[in-house]
């Protein structure tokens, strides 16, 4: 939750310039696996980019996932070129976003 206001900046800052945010919803709890309620959230929290609702945790596997939360740059041709796990680590984050978008 802390990390939205920090996505929701980058998603409306670089979406022109090519970055792509899409957020990976793994429910802890019952209620925030439907979709509906999913919704709701993210239409209250002004979350704009994509958001996958990954309720048998097939992405979060797929990535071997530990940790809420932790955030992955993958770059044009797929390739996952950073990952940071835990909150913050805004500046370093963003200044990898920079220079992959920066690449041709």
């Amino acid at each position: 939750m802390r990390e939205i206001p920090t996505l929701r900046s980058w998603h409306e800052r670089y979406e022109d310039k090519g970055l792509v945010v899409i957020g990976n919803h793994a429910p802890e709890f019952n209620f925030d696996r439907k979709k509906d309620n999913v919704e709701e959230a993210m239409a209250k929290l002004g979350i704009k980019y994509r958001v996958v609702l990954d309720n048998d945790f097939t992405n979060w596997d797929a990535f071997q996932n530990r940790f809420w939360p932790t955030k992955y740059l993958i770059d044009k041709k797929g390739i996952v070129r950073f990952k940071t796990i835990g909150e913050g680590n805004h500046e370093r984050t963003e200044a990898m976003i920079m220079k992959l978008l920066a690449e041709k």
